[in-house]
């Protein structure tokens, strides 16, 4: 059992590399949720408690990513608000669905997020004053998926980065470091949106949440600026990897394989 001290010096350091993956590659669950686990806070406190400390992460990572932000205000209005409304879903259904469900639940989501960021995607960038047309069913399916991957991310905090990612990255004619930054802007909101309905329904455990916070907070703001001088394509390989582990993982616990 650790002392106070210890489990504090923990939880920041923790929160540093969860937040450098979450903002570079949109899996901090990959470190904090199962050190969360391990610490022995059950499944669904363990995810109120990494949401409410991925907060943290916006507010480093948006100010280090104003430069790719710059410029894409309308693709924000469309991917904010679909984010936000799906959040306040999946937080609301976090305390209907039975906790066993939901640890037995969470693996497959993982799984298909891992599997759709590995698979090459070549996508026409949009060059200054080029208009490009998209089918209308092809926007309708893109809204639904945005959607729900904020109804993920609502109902479970951890790893909906990739989700997002895995759905900009078939959506977006932008580059990668543009829409990891979207992304960050967009989930940052709904952890904020989910904290809030979560701190309605259940305690908050504030003695992680807020040294886990502190390292969020530091390791959201390297992340986006770590990932201007990496190759998109191996943050695409190291991201799917890290999903397939971490559901690899989470399956184990789930079903005792």
């Amino acid at each position: 059992m650790f002392t106070f001290g210890e489990l504090i010096v923990i939880l920041v350091v923790v929160g540093i590399v969860a937040g450098i993956v979450s903002t570079a590659a949109g899996l901090a669950s990959l470190v904090s949720y199962p050190v969360l686990l391990a610490l022995g806070l059950p499944p669904v406190m363990a995810n109120v408690t990494n949401t409410v400390g991925l907060v943290f992460t916006s507010f480093g990572a948006v100010p280090a990513s104003r430069r790719e932000l710059r410029g894409h205000g309308q693709e924000l209005k469309t991917l904010i608000p679909l984010t936000l409304v799906g959040s306040i879903v999946g937080a609301i259904l976090l305390f209907i669905i039975p906790a066993a469900t939901f640890a037995k639940v969470v693996p497959f989501f993982i799984l298909i997020a891992g599997i759709l960021v590995l698979i090459p995607r070549h996508i026409h960038i949009k060059q200054p004053g080029e208009i490009v047309v998209t089918p209308k069913w092809m926007t309708a399916l893109a809204w639904l998926g945005i959607f729900l991957v904020g109804a993920y991310t609502g109902y479970f905090g951890a790893a909906g980065g990739v989700l997002m990612l895995s759905i900009l990255s078939f959506t977006s004619a932008a580059p990668f470091v543009v829409y990891n930054a979207q992304k960050n802007l967009a989930l940052g909101l709904a952890n904020i949106v989910s904290a809030v309905v979560y701190g309605l329904q259940t305690p908050i455990q504030w003695r992680y949440v807020l040294p886990l916070g502190i390292g969020f907070l530091i390791g959201g703001s390297l992340g986006p600026r770590i990932v201007r001088h990496l190759p998109a394509r191996l943050l695409k390989i190291v991201i799917g990897i890290g999903a397939l582990g971490l559901a690899a993982s989470l399956f184990k616990s789930a079903y005792g394989l």
